[in-house]
């Protein structure tokens, strides 16, 4: 559908470059720039559009991770037991992070996290939640968190909570 937007919205900015401005002013440098207001104006609109759609995409995805967490009964906190490598995207364009999770509890322990996975910018993108099989202690786990849904651009990744249990 966001490519549908900026599609119109470039041959709605095209045809209105070609036209005249209404104060009956013909010359092209009058029309060039009412066409190029046009156009800057719809194209933040339709930006703006798809950001609060994808905005709404990543929030949900958040709500739904800290759900699970939720979940989660007389889990401790465990953020420094968990380290994120690098985030590669995926042949169907999602994006993936391995995860190592370290137990550095005296007993075995579960692990529920949320990996946050944002733009450049730190805006987030989508967020998933990832269970990690009871690891004994002292013991390393490996694992992977991949997005709900393809990004695009620059993708970071963050733990955004890590329970173990």
């Amino acid at each position: 559908m966001g490519r549908r937007v900026v599609l119109g919205v470039l041959l709605a900015g095209g045809l209105l470059l070609t036209g005249c401005s209404s104060d009956g002013d013909k010359s092209p440098s009058a029309a060039v720039q009412s066409g190029a207001s046009a156009l800057a104006s719809a194209a933040n609109s339709a930006a703006n559009s798809f950001a609060s759609s994808a905005s709404s995409a990543a929030a949900s995805a958040q709500a739904a991770a800290s759900s699970a967490l939720a979940g989660v009964k007389g889990g401790l906190d465990a953020k420094d037991d968990v380290k994120l490598g690098e985030v590669t995207t995926d042949p169907d364009g999602k994006s993936s992070v391995p995860v190592t999770v370290t137990n550095s509890g005296s007993q075995p322990y579960k692990y529920t996290l949320t990996v946050n996975f944002q733009d450049s910018s730190g805006n987030l993108l989508d967020a998933a939640v990832l269970s990690v099989p009871e690891t004994a202690a002292g013991a390393t786990s490996q694992a992977t968190a991949k997005s709900n849904r393809a990004l695009s651009g620059t993708v970071t990744a963050k733990v955004g909570s890590a329970l173990r249990y």
